[in-house]
């Protein structure tokens, strides 16, 4: 049961895009970073958008983590699949607002892209 609350921890913790969790500051340098073409803007803008709409998530996040405990587990399987779940359509919305600014990015700024957009720590690995 604890590797199970373990793995709904860290499914919580990727699940929301390693760019939503940066400030507005890190968003604002990979703008600068991507040097974007005016017809690339409106793309920019629908990602920032996205990525920076998870406040009602953390929310139920915390008010989750804070149930837990309390719960029979029964009810503990039942809210982590709720979460999960939420998480995983944030996920896909943020993928897609990701996925179509990405192509409509040069090669190079794909690069840039890459670089700048990958989860502090990871050195390039998951």
């Amino acid at each position: 049961m604890r590797r199970l609350f373990t793995n709904l921890g860290v499914c919580m913790a990727l699940s929301g895009c390693a760019l939503a969790t940066q400030p507005a500051s890190f968003s604002d340098q990979l703008h600068r970073d991507l040097r974007l073409r005016p017809d690339q803007e409106a793309a920019w803008n629908r990602y920032v958008a996205v990525i920076q709409d998870d406040g009602p998530l953390r929310g139920r996040r915390q008010a989750a983590e804070q149930m837990l405990p309390q719960l029979p587990t029964p009810r503990r399987l039942a809210l982590m699949d709720a979460a999960m779940t939420d998480e995983l359509t944030v996920f896909h919305r943020q993928r897609d607002a990701i996925q179509a600014l990405y192509a409509g990015l040069s090669p190079d700024q794909q690069r840039v892209f890459d670089r700048e957009s990958l989860p502090p720590g990871s050195g390039g690995q998951y």
